[in-house]
């Protein structure tokens, strides 16, 4: 149980507003803020900022 607390399912959602997400798992340890990386968009066609949401 311990190891789905310290490393949730999180979603990304697009910046660039097309809708897209990317759903992915990250460390609560080494990242607590929200997490942003830089993915590729496939309505938009090309790489953006995928913000995490909760």
């Amino acid at each position: 149980m311990a190891a789905r607390d310290t490393r949730p399912v999180v979603t990304l959602r697009s910046t660039a507003g097309t809708g897209a997400t990317y759903v992915t798992r990250k460390s609560r340890l080494n990242d607590p803020d929200r997490l942003v990386l830089r993915k590729y968009d496939r309505v938009a066609g090309e790489h953006v900022l995928f913000r995490e949401e909760r």
